[in-house]
């Protein structure tokens, strides 16, 4: 019943008078095929039936056909072109009459006529180009031109950037940032991975300047002078001010502290600043706090660490670092600190004055930037913790001796003074230990183990906020 069916489909689509089926032939098929079916005729292996009436149910004309066909210009592991090619050549040399080949070939006369035209033009019977010849909306060449030469001026700023750039500038019929983005990707500016880098996570941003800052190092390079820089870089995290982009040659504590001390004389200091874990910045859990982290807690500075192997917690600081190595280091070879610095402060003063941002609403981040009313200590006063705190210093070594018991805690705390409570929670006795405005640890006297070694503000710790008080 399918093969019937397929016979009366194939009946009503090519009409009832006289109708034509093309079939490739399947490798079991006998050789002798026109002598059982008269009415077959067999050339380059496509089967031709020509019947003045449909075929019945009984018939047995297609037993031995592998597919029915009905498209022209019939393929044979060849090219369209080919076949065109053939079809010309064939109707020049007079093989068969015009009507006949095109017949063949399942074309109608006018495109038979088409490609004979076209072939006798220049011998070819490709497709030709679709594109119009002429596009009234196009962006000049001289625009075009324009457009690339404003990105790799602003540090390969994106679209967005670029387009406000140029109205800035007072550029006359500037495309807009679709056709520019559209640019990029016909010159090559855009590759796929940087599209997908380009990808937006979840996101979270300060409500005022210098509730966050973020300080990171982006790696270092070699300079002329057989010794390598290793640039600090600074933000603010609500308004994405560069607070400081210095070349250095070290990351270490002692290279990085002079450092800040400088932004805090000139900017105040922020609550919290988030870095990643490595140096100088953080350490593993186990051998307490950094020297870093404790300087900040002295100076009433809250360090906060993103998650290992997570950097798109700071995914601000990563993208103006992204665009500080494609304006400052890919390609360039400075002598000494010296000439780096000269670059470093070229482009901390476009970035911060003259690159619009599209997450401050395409504004300059100078615009959106205040000091902090926080000024730096330049002495650091006892601290006063109150009644109900029994004080205890830390030994050089980084322990704390309570109950007989020895704890470390961390040697960048050692000859400090840290107040200890203990409470009783279900049956146990906790020891909370202070150091000035933070909880840096709690301990489960009764087993004798850490429960937890971390900073926390007292009051207001951002990581904290609806989830937890703590007393």
């Amino acid at each position: 019943m399918a093969a019937f069916f397929m016979r009366e489909m194939v009946w009503q689509l090519v009409g009832a008078r006289t109708w034509r089926a093309r079939q490739v032939l399947c490798d079991t098929c006998e050789p002798d095929l026109s002598e059982r079916a008269p009415h077959v005729v067999m050339c380059n292996n496509i089967v031709y039936i020509n019947r003045g009436l449909p075929p019945t149910e009984k018939s047995d004309t297609f037993r031995h056909k592998k597919e029915l066909i009905l498209m022209p210009w019939e393929e044979r592991n060849v090219t369209k072109a080919m076949l065109r090619k053939e079809f010309v050549e064939r109707v020049l040399a007079h093989e068969k009459s015009k009507k006949a080949l095109c017949l063949e070939y399942g074309i109608s006369r006018p495109t038979g006529d088409k490609w004979i035209k076209r072939y006798r033009e220049n011998s070819s019977c490709e497709e030709l180009s679709r594109e119009p010849h002429h596009r009234a909306n196009r962006t000049s060449p001289e625009m075009e031109a324009l457009v690339i030469k404003t990105r790799k001026e602003n540090y390969d700023a994106c679209a967005l950037v670029v387009h406000t750039l140029l109205k800035r500038q007072g550029i006359p019929n500037v495309p807009c940032v679709r056709t520019i983005n559209n640019i990029f990707h016909r010159y090559g500016l855009i590759t796929p991975d940087a599209s997908q880098a380009a990808t937006p996570y979840t996101r979270f941003e300060k409500e005022a300047p210098n509730d966050m800052w973020q300080t990171d190092f982006i790696g270092h390079f070699a300079l002329k002078n057989q010794r390598r820089c290793h640039p600090l870089m600074v933000m603010d995290d609500h308004s994405r001010f560069n607070l400081s982009c210095h070349a250095q040659y070290g990351e270490t504590f002692g290279d990085t502290i002079p450092v800040m001390r400088k932004i805090f004389l000139e900017y105040g200091m922020p609550k919290v600043i988030l870095c990643d874990n490595g140096n100088p910045w953080g350490t593993v859990q186990s051998t307490g706090f950094t020297k870093y982290e404790v300087w900040m807690m002295e100076r009433g500075v809250l360090v906060i660490h993103g998650r290992i192997k997570h950097p798109q917690t700071q995914g601000k600081q990563e993208r103006m670092n992204q665009t500080f190595r494609k304006g400052c280091i890919q390609g360039q070879l400075y002598k000494n600190l010296r000439d780096a610095q000269s670059h470093f402060d070229a482009f901390r003063d476009f970035y911060n004055n003259r690159r619009p941002h599209t997450s401050l609403t395409l504004e300059t981040p100078a615009s959106q930037y205040t000091s902090s009313l926080r000024k730096y200590p330049r002495r650091i006063r006892s601290w006063d913790y109150g009644e109900g705190l029994e004080l205890r210093r830390i030994k050089s070594s980084g322990y704390l001796t309570y109950g007989g018991q020895g704890y470390f805690l961390s040697e960048a705390l050692g000859n400090k003074i840290v107040a200890v409570r203990e409470t009783k929670l279900d049956g146990n006795s906790i020891l909370t230990l202070y150091f000035r405005q933070f909880i840096i640890g709690t301990i489960d006297v009764n087993k004798q183990v850490f429960l937890m070694k971390r900073a926390y503000l007292i009051h207001n710790d951002p990581r904290l906020e609806g989830k937890l008080k703590l007393q």
